[in-house]
């Protein structure tokens, strides 16, 4: 009976041997199965990352040959821009005349401001009449203009609107004077002498009345600029080529 239950005892170790090691071999099995699945999910998202960065950069070029596409279009339009600007006329000074402004008073240098910027620019096409009460018109409160010293037709000088108007069509007047083929056809003195010309070289207007008018019979179109600051008015008369 004692070799019996020695023998029993041997073998029911040694099965539970073969049990803990079959369990073993299984856990083992197991680990390295989940170690080679980890890594082969990692290599996948690795290759969807570089597939993504792949669609990335085409995109990227894509939109490069896009952004050229639309430079090399932007080029051509400015290209087209300064061919057209090229063959504008061109601007060659035939003549020009400043006066001195001697009264500062800021009605007046506003009054001069706005009739230079109304007259700048403008362009006198050949064989046609000049007018500057037509060019200009009227001086009223609703373009800016205010009141200045000026004078009435027995020389006394009052407020009126566009007081100063006088004096950028005197200097106009003069500049004409400078341009043989440039022919006065309409000019009226002031009643009382003025102080930024002498006599006789002057040129009044009041819309309605007195206008300066002149003709262009150079041949060619010409443009007027007209430009001033709180001490000179200056005209000058291109030639328009």
């Amino acid at each position: 009976m004692v070799i019996n239950l020695k023998n029993k005892f041997w073998i029911i170790l040694g099965i539970i041997a073969v049990i803990a090691i079959c369990i073993g071999i299984y856990f083992f099995t197991k680990n390295n199965n989940m170690n080679n699945n980890y890594s082969s999910t990692r290599i996948s998202t690795n290759e969807q990352s570089n597939s993504n960065d792949s669609a990335t950069n085409s995109s990227n070029e894509n939109s490069n040959k896009n952004n050229e596409k639309t430079e090399n279009k932007t080029n051509k339009i400015e290209i087209t821009q300064n061919s057209t600007g090229s063959e504008q006329k061109k601007e060659e000074a035939i003549s020009s005349f400043s006066t001195k402004i001697y009264t500062k008073e800021n009605s007046r240098q506003n009054n001069i401001s706005i009739t230079c910027a109304s007259l700048n620019d403008t362009i006198v096409p050949n064989g046609s009449t000049f007018s500057f009460c037509n060019t200009l018109g009227p001086a009223t409160p609703n373009q800016g203009y205010q009141e200045a010293d000026v004078f009435d037709e027995d020389g006394n000088k009052i407020k009126g609107l566009g007081g100063g108007k006088c004096q950028v069509s005197t200097t106009l007047y003069n500049a004409v004077l400078k341009t043989p083929g440039l022919v006065i056809t309409e000019r009226h003195p002031h009643s009382n002498k003025v102080p930024y010309i002498q006599t006789g070289k002057d040129a009044a207007v009041s819309y309605g009345s007195y206008d300066l008018k002149f003709r262009n019979d150079l041949g060619y179109d010409i443009k007027i600029k007209a430009e001033n600051n709180s001490d000179n008015v200056i005209i000058t008369l291109y030639r328009l080529n």
